[in-house]
């Protein structure tokens, strides 16, 4: 049984000052995710920087990621930086050979993600 994706917003700042929204995802992200994974994406500006939090994810299928790359495309076209942290080994390596790296730094934790931005 799929779990049901949800999706919280909060606020940090960057090393610099900067206001960094950071998107927590928790339970699995499908094609049955899209209300809250793009919502969420569309409710933060398109000029702070964004840190994706998936260290409370238990599965991506092919469809999740899709959600995702949709939101890096958006984030690529404004120039908005994006950082992703808290992916199992596994997650990184699909993130990795899809592509995603290249639109999105993959970091072990916030705090590293927090200073690539």
């Amino acid at each position: 049984m799929q779990a049901e994706t949800k999706t919280t917003i909060d606020r940090t700042s960057g090393t610099n000052g900067v206001s960094i929204s950071v998107l927590r995802f928790s339970g699995d992200i499908s094609s049955t995710s899209k209300e809250s994974v793009l919502g969420a994406w569309q409710s933060v500006g398109s000029n702070d920087p964004v840190l994706l939090d998936f260290s409370k994810v238990d599965y991506i299928n092919s469809s999740g990621i899709a959600l995702i790359i949709q939101m890096l495309m958006e984030a690529d076209k404004t120039g908005q930086k994006v950082a992703a942290f808290g992916l199992t080994p596994h997650f990184q390596k699909v993130f990795t050979m899809v592509g995603i790296s290249k639109y999105a730094g993959l970091f072990k934790d916030q705090e590293s993600a927090t200073a690539s931005l």
